[in-house]
């Protein structure tokens, strides 16, 4: 669904990202971790065309490396940044519709209004008011619910529990598993590798810009580098 192949990114002259290779399958949850500045969320930036890269992005069979965002948009993949974004002056409803924007004369918005309010209740009883107005999580909530608004294929999800208390953060990933089982292909930045590993199937670890170390979710809770460096388990 998803590949990228020796795709490397820059900052003025610096290299943020080092010829990486990934691949995230249809169907699939992958999460990609690492610390602050290993080049995740621009790993993704990359994969929505914000970022200009070297080195080829192909979704679903076709090179989209020169796409502009609007193209990769339409084509099926959605980004929610990290920070969530949400626009504060506008109401929660109106946020989602931002997400449908480009689709808003395919018949289906409404459906996908109410799918999302069924995935995220407060948002339907939370609908009329401004988005400054929400907490944390709810402000999180509804920035994965505007992405659900352009129906993609793809999910890129950057930091979803990024300063959530634990009980908001994992009922953020409860949903995050729903759409997932639903059929939705997820590609998820994270820090917080235990709750990333208990969605994904498989990880990457990206540091200093370079992927380090692949695998099933299982085999990377398991390894040593991964439970001292992202677990906090020592084995010694």
């Amino acid at each position: 669904m998803l590949h990228c192949e020796n795709l490397s990114a820059y900052y003025k002259d610096v290299a943020a990202l080092r010829n990486i290779n990934l691949t995230v399958n249809r169907g699939e949850a992958v999460a990609l971790i690492g610390v602050n500045g290993a080049g995740k969320t621009t790993l993704l930036k990359s994969i929505s065309g914000v970022l200009n890269i070297s080195g080829t992005v192909r979704y679903d069979g076709e090179d989209i490396s020169r796409q502009s965002v609007e193209q990769r948009v339409r084509g099926g993949i959605a980004h929610v940044p990290e920070g969530r974004k949400v626009f504060a002056g506008l109401t929660v409803k109106e946020n989602l519709l931002v997400g449908a924007h480009m689709r808003r004369r395919d018949g289906l918005v409404k459906a996908d209004l109410e799918r999302v309010y069924s995935l995220f209740p407060r948002l339907a009883e939370r609908s009329s008011q401004l988005g400054w107005s929400l907490s944390g999580g709810e402000q999180q909530m509804l920035a994965i619910g505007r992405g659900l608004m352009a129906r993609p294929k793809v999910l890129l999800l950057d930091e979803p529990s990024l300063g959530l208390a634990p009980r908001l953060a994992e009922e953020v990933y409860a949903r995050i598993a729903d759409i997932h089982e639903e059929g939705l292909t997820v590609l998820l930045v994270e820090q917080n590798t235990v709750l990333a590993l208990s969605v994904a199937s498989r990880g990457y670890v990206l540091e200093s810009g370079s992927v380090v170390l692949e695998g099933a979710a299982e085999q990377l809770r398991s390894d040593d580098r991964v439970r001292e460096a992202y677990l906090g388990h020592s084995t010694h």
